[in-house]
Formats: structure tokens, sequence, C-alpha cells
């Protein structure tokens, strides 16, 4: 994969994060009530489905131990992507300190989020 499509794909992880959160936050999105953890059967999990050209994305919070015991069940944002070749999954939080403190990154890319971030920045300071 060239630098243009790793940049794409995680361009579209993040604008699937920021939808899911929006709707999810707006209560705009389906809900099931998840096996594990919380099993009282109430529907609490926002589910999203979307596409991006060929690629399929599920989005949905993280509901396992760590997240359940970290109180980030409704900050980590597990997406499940597939495409024609491939299928992937990521998690995107919020950071809590560094150079992207406050930001929402993929967990593994970190690096690549710096760099998308700052060229985000250097983009908003540019003159008209």
């Amino acid at each position: 994969m060239n630098n243009a499509a790793i940049a794409s794909q995680l361009d579209e992880l993040l604008d699937v994060d920021r939808e899911y959160l929006d709707r999810a936050n707006a209560g705009a999105l389906p809900r099931i009530a998840p096996r594990r953890f919380k099993t009282e059967g109430r529907a609490w999990l926002p589910v999203f489905h979307t596409r991006h050209g060929d690629r399929h994305y599920t989005a949905l919070f993280s509901n396992t131990a760590l997240a359940h015991r970290l109180d980030r069940t409704h900050d980590w944002v597990v997406i499940y992507s597939d495409g024609p070749h491939e299928g992937h999954q990521a998690t995107v939080v919020t950071t809590h300190g560094g150079p992207l403190g406050g930001e929402r990154v993929v967990r593994g890319r970190e690096l690549e989020c710096e760099a998308h971030y700052a060229s985000r920045r250097q983009a908003t300071r540019r003159p008209a």
C-alpha cells in the first residue's frame, strides 16, 4: 500500500470515528445489548454502519474488560472494515497527554496521526 493510500485509510478511520461519536452522542444510532459485561439486558451499545468507497465500516464502543475497568466504554471506538481484498480492525482513542493530548488517534498508528494533525494545523495556518 502506498503512502497516499495509507493516509487515505487513516483519514477514513478518523472520519468514521467522528461520525460514530457524533451520532452515538446524539442518540441517533440503533443500540444493542452486548452479551459480555453490562449483562442486565439493557441495549446500551450504539452500532454504526457506513461505506467509504469500496470499504464497509462497522463502529462501536469497546466492550472489553479493560475498557470497563478504566471507564473508557464511551471513549474507545472499535472500527471493523472490510474491502474487496482485506478486513481490518482498529481502535480509536482520545489521548491524554503528549503532543496529541486531547486528539483522537488510531492505536498503533500514533506517528501517522501526529503527521495527520500536523498537516491539518499547517493547512489552517496558510494564508488565503
